[in-house]
């Protein structure tokens, strides 16, 4: 371990023991501690300059004051107000200056921005200090070496927005915790800046390849750092070639602000390889690799296990639920409580529709969060649905069921939280991982509205099986009333498969086309497509109208 990784291991280490000291403390009283967030968050919020459109606060509310008094809110209820501030400066949601506006996607939405001031970047330095604190003492290896806090870019056409609003994890961290966290990292967060997400790719691949001493791959979705890896044989040979002259070559221009590394170890590793990512090939990379973290539920289980399956030398932590809005929970000692030290919180009964403290909330419940922070948005409604596993004193665990956001293109009501539901049951062939299942408002090019489920297959034939999990798929969605009722109606078309190698890459690069955010692309069980399927999926199944065939009502 160089002498950079030690003395910034043994600094940030000291550094976050306080935060995860007062996470452990609390635990007992969490009605106590959350109270008295509200009370510092309403003094900060009463004082500022609001717009006129905005319902006035008053810095004295006790907690069931503040609930009936404000509405629950989305972002669509904020949108006017942050384009004001972010574009003319005009007015402030609370008083804490604004560091940035940083950018987020959805499933069915463009990007939104989220104003982050200093106030809620320390509420999320709580959180992550904590969840740092419980890392080095679950895994001590980790402290070993050096680490990768994923990087992920903008869209092309947003990279003049890159130098204010790059989109990475380091960026979450104050500015001690980011210069003493910079002594451990694998790559630098400037790679953002490359010219385009390609060449950040690619320099990403060059900098952790080149690194023998990566003990930590934190990277959001698994299938971010999955899509990464099939690069190394797409890219091999100009990896090689890279590494073994420590020059950009074709790409130096996009990235002379970076200077470049040099292997001869892993050139060697890269040329000798058989072309196919197993786990050998990654042991000898990464021998001291200790920890992998990354999203593991709902629908990002199925791609945590191939991630698993390639790096079984490192344990795995699956992440807590963390939202640009905001953080939830994040795992401590094995389970993933609320980060009652961060925001304030409430929770909606998704079974009485009653909104409860957090103090409140009782093992089995499923309910959805709603996020008061430092950003000034206030009684956020968050579109997850989650269930309470249990608590840690006082303190409630979440586990995370999937967004909450449903489809209703022509009255069919599908939650994705049903839809997992559906996909996990679906009798998939050996090989076959579902991706998404598409909800295309024109799904035949004849304007009808249908379902279409995107399945990733080790095999390069089409399988036999997708006529016959078209109907399984229908059959299974038809479970819901209203779904039945379309169809019948024929408002619907009939479900269909398709199934294809690399489908999970031809995916992201769609979602990619439609503006979404790199790295932070989440695969989810259901996700609306607006207008007619894509060019690339109406190619592939003109090749393939078997895939198409109608299955039974």
């Amino acid at each position: 371990m160089s002498v950079s990784h030690r003395i910034g291991h043994g600094l940030l280490r000291a550094l976050v023991n306080p935060a995860g000291r007062r996470f452990r403390a609390g635990l007992q009283d969490v009605e106590a501690v959350q109270r008295a967030a509200l009370s510092r968050l309403l003094s900060r919020v009463a004082g500022a300059p609001r717009d006129q459109v905005l319902p006035p606060v008053d810095a004295d509310w006790r907690w069931e004051q503040f609930a009936e008094a404000l509405p629950v809110t989305g972002y669509q209820d904020w949108q006017q107000v942050i384009e004001r501030q972010r574009s003319f400066g005009e007015g402030a949601l609370i008083r804490s200056p604004v560091a940035r506006y940083q950018p987020t996607s959805g499933s069915t939405s463009g990007v939104k921005w989220l104003p982050y001031t200093d106030l809620f970047l320390h509420q999320l330095n709580s959180a992550i200090g904590a969840w740092l604190y419980d890392l080095y003492r679950q895994y001590p290896r980790m402290a070993g070496g050096s680490h990768y806090w994923s990087v992920s870019w903008l869209p092309n056409d947003m990279r003049r927005l890159a130098d204010a609003h790059i989109n990475d994890d380091m960026k979450l961290l104050s500015s001690g915790r980011r210069l003493l966290a910079s002594l451990t990292q694998a790559a630098p967060e400037s790679i953002s800046l490359a010219g385009t997400s390609e060449d950040a790719q690619f320099a990403t691949l060059v900098y952790l390849v080149a690194d023998s001493q990566l003990s930590v791959l934190s990277v959001w979705s698994p299938s971010f750092a999955l899509t990464l890896f099939d690069r190394l044989f797409d890219w091999r040979d100009e990896l090689v070639e890279v590494l073994r002259q420590g020059q950009w070559g074709r790409r130096g221009d996009s990235l002379r602000h970076l200077p470049c590394p040099r292997s001869v170890r892993a050139a060697a590793i890269l040329h000798e390889w058989q072309g196919v990512p197993d786990s050998t090939l990654f042991a000898a990379l990464w021998p001291k690799l200790a920890l992998i973290s990354a999203w593991d539920t709902a629908a990002s289980a199925t791609w945590a296990e191939a991630l698993k399956a390639l790096l079984p030398h490192a344990a795995f932590q699956g992440k807590g639920l963390w939202a640009t809005e905001g953080v939830v929970t994040f795992p401590w000692q094995g389970e993933t409580p609320l980060a009652y030290q961060s925001h304030v919180y409430e929770f909606e009964d998704l079974d009485s529709g009653r909104i409860l403290p957090p103090w409140a909330l009782r093992t089995g419940q499923e309910v959805q969060p709603l996020l008061s922070t430092g950003t000034g948005l206030l009684r956020y409604r968050m579109q997850d649905r989650v269930r309470v596993s249990g608590h840690l004193g006082s303190v409630p665990c979440l586990t995370f069921l999937g967004r909450d956001d449903g489809v209703d293109m022509v009255g069919e009501k599908l939650s994705a939280v049903f839809v997992q539901q559906v996909l996990d049951g679906l009798p998939l062939d050996e090989g076959q991982r579902v991706v998404t299942l598409l909800a295309a408002q024109d799904s035949d090019g004849q304007g009808r509205a249908g379902y279409l489920l995107l399945l990733d297959s080790d095999q390069p034939r089409t399988p036999d099986n997708t006529v016959r999990l078209a109907e399984a798929l229908d059959a299974a969605l038809g479970k819901q009333f209203h779904y039945t009722l379309a169809r019948n109606l024929g408002q619907l078309a009939p479900a269909r498969v398709l199934c294809r190698m690399h489908m999970r890459e031809r995916y992201l690069g769609l979602c990619r086309d439609l503006g979404m955010i790199e790295g932070n692309i989440k695969i989810e069980p259901l996700r609306l497509w607006p207008g007619t399927l894509p060019v690339a999926l109406r190619d592939v199944m003109a090749a393939a109208p078997g895939e198409a065939d109608r299955c039974a009502v």
